[in-house]
């Protein structure tokens, strides 16, 4: 951090995650945005101008040599994760990703080593774990009140929901996969967490690609892809998967990207527990608050949960674990992301050969 104890920052990627990452970091107080890298030249120069940032960069590359800078957030596709995540940790900065962390666990393994080489902190975007819903679905979990948990189910459906038929999302190579890689991980990330943590032990999972190679569940047409020509539909866009708990639990994901099904996204959690249960459902965009229903012998009842408050609080939360020092940072180097990561992996390899696979 600068003498002045500012921390500086520098975000790599012009879209709406890398918006949501200049807005966060803009609104914690003592931190202090001083670079924005993206290819587009336009919106890179509003952005600057919006933000006063006083580096503008084309290339991530360029970012990485401003002087001074304490950490970096890649707010770009998944394929640049680890390459920018790697070189920034080499440098001495600590970093901030979206998810996925990256393509794939191997991939993801170099971020996680670099982070412990260097002693510095990896984080990633997990903003839906901070929704007051599913932290209130959490608290009733880790309440005792639903007893021991034995079941649960976990989800994010769309109907028409490819981010870009033809962009990098559809481009095995560039995104990892489809829903499951993008928005299943999410669902994962939120269930485990309610869940407590429990380990997964072993996976079962069928993928499906039905809509998207008939150009249907996207946007009309293809959009050119960063390496200039647009890209045939190559991932999933519906999956399915059982995961076994250690202890005997177990957790259902599904996701889906196009299947017909309502109008509406819907995402949504369901907890059984020997002493109760209750059901998380949000719909819309998602909504920013679900509806949440508790079932009990004494009586079923609703339970109001407040806004979350999402990549503010995954921003804040990033901040105060680099202020926190050397002691805090090594318990912060990527390790849940990358177990993430390698249960996805454990996935899609299961569906690909049409058998449980143990981690």
């Amino acid at each position: 951090m600068s003498d002045s104890g500012v921390l500086r920052v520098g975000v790599v990627g012009l879209g709406w995650a890398g918006q949501q990452h200049l807005d966060a970091f803009a609104a914690v107080d003592g931190v202090e945005v001083v670079a924005l890298a993206g290819m587009e030249a336009e919106q890179l120069a509003v952005l600057v101008d919006a933000h006063g940032v006083a580096h503008r960069c084309a290339r991530w590359e360029d970012l990485l040599d401003v002087e001074g800078l304490d950490a970096v957030s890649i707010a770009v596709p998944t394929f640049l994760h680890a390459p920018i995540a790697v070189a920034a940790l080499g440098r001495g900065l600590h970093v901030l990703s979206e998810k996925p962390v990256a393509r794939d666990g191997a991939e993801a393994s170099t971020m996680v080593d670099a982070a412990r080489a260097a002693g510095r902190v990896l984080e990633v975007v997990f903003n839906h774990r901070q929704r007051g819903d599913v932290q209130a679905l959490r608290r009733l979990v880790s309440s005792g009140e639903l007893g021991r948990p034995y079941s649960a189910r976990t989800w994010w459906l769309r109907r028409q929901g490819i981010p870009t038929l033809g962009s990098w999302f559809t481009n095995a190579a560039a995104s990892g996969g489809g829903p499951l890689v993008d928005i299943g991980v999410h669902a994962l990330d939120w269930a485990l967490h309610v869940l407590g943590e429990p380990r997964v032990v072993a996976v079962s999972a069928v993928t499906a690609s039905e809509l998207g190679p008939q150009g249907r569940g996207g946007a009309v047409g293809a959009r050119k892809t960063l390496a200039g020509e647009a890209s045939a539909y190559e991932v999933e866009d519906l999956a399915s998967a059982f995961l076994r708990l250690e202890g005997g639990g177990l957790l259902q994901l599904e996701t889906s990207w196009a299947v017909y099904r309502d109008r509406l996204d819907e995402i949504g959690m369901t907890v059984r527990g020997t002493d109760g249960g209750a059901e998380l459902v949000a719909t819309g965009n998602p909504d920013p608050v679900g509806a949440l229903r508790v079932f009990a012998e004494g009586g079923d009842r609703d339970v109001v949960a407040e806004p979350g408050r999402g990549h503010r609080a995954v921003v804040e939360q990033f901040v105060d674990v680099v202020r926190g020092g050397p002691g805090v940072w090594k318990d912060h180097d990527g390790t849940l992301a990358l177990e993430r990561a390698r249960i996805i992996d454990a996935c899609y390899l299961s569906a690909r050969e049409g058998r449980e696979v143990a981690l």
